[in-house]
């Protein structure tokens, strides 16, 4: 039951410091003799100035796009990695607000969301890029992603998955598709996304504020009020604040319905009207507009040049978002419908602290990076549908029973907290950028803490029946996980051909561990020949109220990863590379405590990628393809009581093209598209166990013996050649943004339109066929704006045509527990919730600058 430039090149210099105490970081900043110029960037060129927007110029040629993916400014196009942008005025023109909104825009990445009983709203989503996705259950603490999420220098993807931070005050998001292990390390295995905020800027005083309303069809009305204030202290410093509130309406009804439960005879229903009897239990939970949302959050971040030599740049940056009910539908009920009996809810909050120090030691670039990110997620589910089938199926409610002996209404649901903690350093070191041998050193350190509670709960169970100091808790998942992560890395570039022909090789060294313990299962009185739970105690050591320990495991890995890059500057604006990457992520020990430990898997890339400008800067033309290999993937399942497993699978092979397109066809008109093409398949079959030594099996025929069941399987799961799931083979979008002059003003219209081709839902092919594909859609968002004098009014419409996108698709209890039984005439393959995208949305926002 139940995360080079060509001559210039990259040098994400990492020399993190394990635990390096910030006010030693302060006194060495404060020491050293030199002058620093900010290795990622000084704030001139990382940010948006603090004083009022300027308009922009009409112009017919593209404007010059920095980035800091390689740990220092540099212009787009020389940089020797594929990489997509989404810059502050497209952010805002696109009216970006949270993950959803960008993510259609990213060709390269995809992401799922619910499963095992999960939550399935903001701050759930499972990111995935370049096809490097398994699929399978993403619970709460299983694998670590395999995509890394950064805000600034900090990461913020927790085991859970990355924070949802609500898009506001920010300078550009930057896709780093590809393994990325030599600068970022872990859990960069497929890639990197990094939020890049705008920082104080001691030039003058600059203020803004945003309010907006929408009207979400077939759902209720949302509001948005955002605010900035930069304000210098000095000549030398300067403060930025930021706040927001955001209330998404709701556009899923909880349609009123009554279940039996086939054991007990007893009837719930969620209906306001419903009068309860001794058959019939009534929640009262029905309501339109399900799924509303309210988010709150606020920034603050000083900047200070301690002198000409030093800075320093502390941040603490908190959100809360409250979110209701499901965000995934039960078409049976409706396209935008479900029947749910218990309250829902989730309460996610965090906060993060971090500190930059940048300067000089000698004509070497200094930076050092620390973070402490606290996240709480406290949730409440409605977990009927897994009682449900397992009393349809199995007779489960034949065991539920109240003090008296009565059989008893047998639904669950969950009340469940998780609290992450991650502390992370980084110190890196890089020598100047205009010499011909560059090197980048670095150390890095981080500690992840997950802190678990499940409480599965049926009202009026026996005590007997209920875990020990936790009354009607039927199952209690009570653990704590802790993930190190140390590692050093290196990057050496040498200019055999200066400003034509660069080679660099990189490395990494890591060291993981990842220690997991606690309690999960049942009472003794409910199962009491279990090898887990209070009859599998180990040891009668208590942690946080269970019944005992019953189990506590720990496993440490070690290796290295490399990357070598060959970049040739064919002329000044056409540039090609070639580059052979590694990256991967690291292994852990399973939460059902007998199932063997998880290995770290690797992704190995080989890469041919050009940047181009053409027609006198008017038209750029970036690409790449490349072949990806997947060796003994993580793949989450959701095994015996809906509990996650994961284990090694074999390998998996993508090919993939990936381009951008950006033309400035006049000064009015600017035209840019992205494509992705992705062939991502089996190398080697996925049998569904592993051999003694917990490797994957490559070879499992009809008739061969599982190990781990001693039964005959019929085959393999998934056999070689089975296309990967979640990613699909095409993903493209094309957005047009036509600017003119109305009256003494500035207007624009703009129209984007995305196509998601079909896409899989499980890597194995029995559950494939019960959940059904994704199909394949196009969605077309419209907006236009008029500006003049600091203020600007955008009315948009987004979903134009009401296309309901399937974006994802899960069960609570597993597809071969709550499908495969056509024993429910209306469920003839189990009960699947499909997650669709939001309906049509209009909606205006008024933005006025000082």
């Amino acid at each position: 039951m139940h995360a080079s430039k060509s001559k210039k090149i990259t040098r994400a210099q990492r020399v993190r410091l394990v635990r390096l105490p910030l006010a030693a970081a302060i006194c060495l900043a404060m020491a050293a003799p030199a002058f620093a110029q900010d290795t990622v960037a000084p704030a001139s060129s990382t940010t948006t100035t603090a004083a009022k927007p300027a308009i922009k110029p009409k112009t017919t040629t593209l404007s010059e796009v920095t980035v800091t993916a390689q740990k220092r400014t540099e212009n787009l196009q020389k940089v020797p990695i594929s990489i997509n942008v989404l810059a502050a005025d497209q952010l805002e023109a696109l009216q970006v607000q949270n993950f959803n909104d960008y993510v259609k825009y990213l060709p390269s990445v995809t992401f799922q969301q619910g499963g095992g009983g999960i939550a399935t709203g903001p701050g759930f989503a499972t990111i995935y890029m370049r096809g490097v996705a398994s699929g399978g259950n993403t619970n709460h603490s299983g694998s670590q992603p395999s995509v890394g999420v950064y805000l600034d220098d900090q990461p913020v993807t927790t085991i859970q998955g990355p924070l949802d931070i609500h898009m506001y005050d920010i300078a550009r998001i930057e896709v780093l598709a590809g393994p990325q292990g030599t600068l970022y390390g872990a859990s960069a295995e497929a890639g990197a996304l990094r939020i890049i905020t705008n920082k104080p800027d001691p030039k003058g005083f600059a203020a803004n504020y945003t309010v907006g309303i929408d009207q979400v069809d077939h759902g209720g009305i949302g509001d948005t009020f955002e605010g900035m204030l930069n304000i210098p202290i000095s000549s030398n410093a300067a403060v930025r604040l930021v706040g927001w509130h955001e209330h998404d309406a709701g556009y899923i009804d909880n349609v009123a319905g009554t279940r039996t439960f086939p054991v007990s005879g007893i009837s719930v229903s969620n209906a306001d009207n419903c009068t309860p009897s001794a058959t019939l239990q009534c929640f009262g939970h029905a309501r339109k507009d399900y799924n509303d949302v309210n988010t709150n959050g606020a920034r603050a971040a000083l900047k200070v040049d301690l002198n000409d030599d030093w800075s320093i740049t502390p941040t603490l940056m908190g959100q809360q978002t409250i979110s209701h009910g499901s965000f995934a539908s039960d078409p049976v009920v409706g396209s935008l419908a479900v029947t749910h009996f218990y309250p829902e809810r989730v309460d996610d909050r965090w906060w993060q602290g971090a500190l930059t120090v940048q300067g000089k030691i000698g004509n070497f670039d200094l930076t050092y990076a620390y973070a402490h990110l606290k996240r709480n997620q406290e949730e409440q589910t409605d977990y009927n549908d897994y009682s449900f089938w397992y009393d349809t199926l199995l007779q489960y409610g034949a065991y539920i029973n109240d003090n008296s002996g009565a059989l008893i209404n047998p639904s669950e649901y969950i009340t469940d907290r998780d609290h992450y903690t991650n502390s992370s350093h980084e110190l890196r070191l890089a020598s100047p950028s205009d010499d011909r041998l560059r090197l980048v050193a670095g150390a890095f350190w981080q500690k992840q803490k997950h802190d678990i509670m499940q409480d599965y709960q049926i009202n009026g169970l026996a005590d007997s029946l209920s875990v020990p100091g936790w009354p009607n808790t039927i199952w209690l998942t009570r653990q704590m996980r802790y993930d190190y992560d140390k590692s050093v890395f290196g990057e050496l570039s040498y200019d055999f051909i200066p400003d034509v022909l660069t080679g660099t090789i990189g490395g990494r060294y890591f060291r993981t561990s990842n220690h997991l313990y606690g309690y999960y299962g049942f009472s003794k009185g409910f199962s009491p020949n279990s090898s887990y739970g209070e009859a599998g105690c180990v040891s009668p050591e208590q942690f946080g109220g269970s019944p005992c320990l019953d189990f506590n495991r720990r496993v440490n890995e070690s290796g290295s990863l490399g990357k070598v890059n060959l970049t040739w500057n064919i002329t000044p604006t056409k540039m090609v590379y070639l580059t052979r990457s590694e990256g991967f992520r690291p292994g852990g020990i399973n939460r059902a405590g007998q199932i063997p430990p998880y290995q770290a898997d690797f992704l190995t890339n080989l890469e041919l990628g050009w940047k181009t400008t053409w027609l006198d800067n008017r038209l750029s033309f970036n690409g790449a393809v490349f072949r990806e290999t997947w060796n003994h993937f993580q793949f989450n399942v959701l095994g015996p009581n809906g509990l996650t497993i994961i284990e090694n699978a074999n390998s998996a092979r993508i090919n993939g093209f990936e381009s951008q397109l950006n033309w400035q066809a006049s000064y009015n008109l600017n035209l840019s598209a992205g494509v992705a093409f992705y062939d991502a398949k089996l190398t080697a079959p996925y049998c569904g166990f592993t051999d003694a030594a917990n490797n994957p099996v490559t070879y499992c025929p009809a008739g061969t013996i599982n190990p781990q069941t001693g039964h005959a399987v019929s085959g393999p799961q998934a056999p070689t050649g089975t296309q990967l799931p979640i990613t699909p083979r095409f993903k493209g979008n094309l957005i047009a943004r036509y600017t003119f002059d109305l009256g003494s003003a500035d207007a624009f219209v703009q129209a984007a339109v995305v196509h998601v081709g079909e896409r899989t839902t499980d890597l194995r092919l029995v559950e494939r066929s019960l959940l059904g594909n994704l199909p394949a859609y196009n969605s077309v968002d419209l907006s236009a704006g008029v500006q003049k004098n600091g203020w600007s009014v955008n009315v948009y419409v987004d979903n134009v045509f009401d296309k309901r996108a399937a974006q994802y698709k899960f069960t609570e209890c597993g597809v071969t527990k709550c499908g495969a039984h056509d024993v429910v005439p209306q469920y003839p393959n189990g009960q699947v919730y499909t997650g669709f995208s939001q309906p049509r949305t209009i909606g205006i926002r008024f933005k006025q600058d000082f």
